[in-house]
């Protein structure tokens, strides 16, 4: 099916070899000249809008620099995607063909305090671009919109008991009492909702960031708390090494007050939000439980690790890694 799509709507033809992915079909296509792009499919009614805003975003992102991100392909007939495929066997199938960006994502390169600088300051420089993009379906459900986190202990069932449960129990306390009551105070804009260490990428034109498809309009700190909860993993520091990519993040985009004093708050709530909707999910689909966990363990260490630092101890630590650290 995704031959013939390729085929008929950009007239290309290539070896297909079929990528993990959670909602959309995901292929990489490797041309005859040597190109190698991403063909994402779905024939779900929500995939329409996820497309419009995934497409029209990294369209609206070429130009920028301090950054990389895919670009999108155009259809034999112009369009950034092709909708409602009227062939009998891909009824309803929408689509898009992207480049790939070629570089080691960030999990698996090794995470020195420059490159996590570096890090920071490239999500800073995408986020600034991102409030100038004009994207359809900014609006439209996200499962990891900020919106959706008061319900999220709902989920609780399905966690392992102990120490886990109890620091996402605490985490999501704390932000239904503290953080979100406040966070229509801080700015807002689309943002990409998922710069996890699988979708940000080393590059030797910098740092990439790949999968746009969480994206949406959200606070403009979300991407700055996604992606520091994330990195957080060391125990000798007070935000377990996510120092480094606040600082870098601040160097370009300064933090107002309210959101220094929310980020950690943030960083927290995200990370057992994360651990909610995986083992929920592993539980809906046991048998991709593999893929849908990749970053759980990664969450449950960092939400240890920041357990200890209450409100005004994580405000503090914060304002410290924006003044301490440099590149």
């Amino acid at each position: 099916m995704s031959a013939a799509l390729l085929k008929r709507h950009y007239g290309l033809t290539g070896s297909i070899a079929t990528l993990s992915s959670e909602v959309e079909r995901t292929v990489e296509v490797n041309l005859p000249d040597g190109r190698r792009l991403i063909l994402k499919t779905s024939a779900t009614a929500e995939a329409v809008d996820s497309f419009r805003f995934q497409t029209a975003a990294m369209a609206g992102l070429q130009g920028f620099t301090g950054f990389v991100a895919p670009e999108v392909l155009r259809t034999t007939s112009g369009a950034l995607m092709f909708e409602q495929e009227g062939m009998f066997e891909q009824e309803g199938t929408c689509g898009y063909l992207q480049t790939r960006i070629e570089g080691i994502p960030l999990h698996q390169a090794t995470p020195t305090p420059d490159l996590i600088f570096r890090t920071g300051s490239a999500l800073a420089r995408l986020d600034l671009a991102l409030e100038l993009v004009s994207v359809p379906a900014a609006h439209r459900p996200v499962l990891w919109h900020v919106g959706c986190w008061p319900r999220l202990m709902e989920l609780e069932q399905y966690l392992p008991s102990g120490s886990v449960a109890d620091n996402v129990r605490v985490a999501m306390s704390e932000y239904a009492e503290f953080v979100e009551p406040q966070i229509s105070d801080v700015a807002w804009q689309v943002t990409h909702n998922d710069p996890s260490p699988f979708n940000m990428m080393v590059t030797g034109q910098g740092m990439g960031f790949i999968d746009f498809g969480d994206g949406c309009w959200s606070p403009r700190i979300q991407d700055l708390a996604i992606a520091a909860s994330h990195v957080v993993g060391d125990p000798a520091l007070p935000l377990g090494g996510a120092e480094h990519l606040v600082a870098g993040y601040a160097s370009i985009v300064a933090l107002s007050a309210l959101e220094a004093k929310l980020l950690v708050g943030l960083m927290r709530a995200r990370q057992s939000a994360l651990i909610l909707v995986n083992y929920w999910r592993s539980h809906l689909f046991p048998a991709d439980a593999q893929y849908i966990k990749k970053n759980v363990s990664r969450a449950e260490h960092g939400l240890s690790i920041l357990a200890p630092l209450g409100v005004a101890s994580g405000e503090a630590a914060v304002l410290a890694a924006m003044s301490s650290f440099q590149p």
